[in-house]
């Protein structure tokens, strides 16, 4: 299937007025392990996303379904990864009335991926967990990238099995994930930026198995 800019983003007019010193709009990055392209490939930089990019990305989109808190701004899904903005709160434009999470006691280790800045542990995918019924509560955005991992990689499974998708080894999704967060609206336009031309750039995406040092 072809990649389809105004199906595969999407953008959220709410941003305008946020508080970003609430620190509610995130910037993350999903790697597949080891960094196979599993979900389709660029030619000339155009993206065209086989059946396993449009299954992630059906499951991308159904985030703010089971996460009543969370809404999506700009995304993409390249060959091995997943790059999207998410708003995390009760409504981005009234900051007081956000649930705000504290990140200082979640685990972290150094690392960057453009243009973000940290890198974060969503924990094991569970293999038992199912859709069930829309969060209502706050929840953090650790918890919603494992719900995310887990989803997707019980359907790659299920595909594998009666398909015959590519398999996978031992995990789909690497164990961490980079998250940066959007303080300002420059930072949001660049970001933007980079999720939107992220195809066009690939031959230098340092995400490119193609571009990764060999030992």
């Amino acid at each position: 299937m072809r990649h389809d800019p105004d199906k595969h983003h999407r953008r959220s007019i709410r941003l305008t007025g946020h508080d970003y010193s609430q620190a509610g709009v995130y910037y993350v990055t999903i790697c597949v392990q080891d960094r196979v392209c599993l979900f389709g490939k660029i030619n000339n930089g155009e993206l065209k996303l086989n059946d396993a990019g449009n299954m992630v990305n059906n499951w991308w989109n159904k985030l703010p379904q089971k996460f009543t808190n969370v809404e999506l701004d700009d995304y993409i899904i390249m060959p091995n990864h997943v790059h999207g903005i998410i708003i995390v709160g009760a409504d981005p434009v009234c900051p007081k009335d956000q649930n705000i999470i504290n990140y200082s006691k979640i685990n972290m280790s150094e690392g960057q991926t453009d243009p973000g800045d940290k890198q974060m542990d969503s924990g094991d995918q569970q293999k038992g967990e199912h859709v069930g019924s829309p969060l209502r509560k706050p929840v953090p955005l650790s918890r919603i990238i494992q719900w995310y991992k887990t989803m997707t990689t019980n359907e790659y499974i299920r595909n594998v099995k009666q398909n015959g998708w590519f398999p996978f080894k031992k995990h789909l999704w690497q164990r961490n994930y980079y998250e940066h967060i959007i303080r300002d609206e420059n930072d949001l336009k660049r970001i933007r930026k980079y999720i939107i031309e992220n195809p066009l750039n690939w031959k230098s995406d340092h995400e490119n198995p193609g571009n990764m040092e060999t030992k």
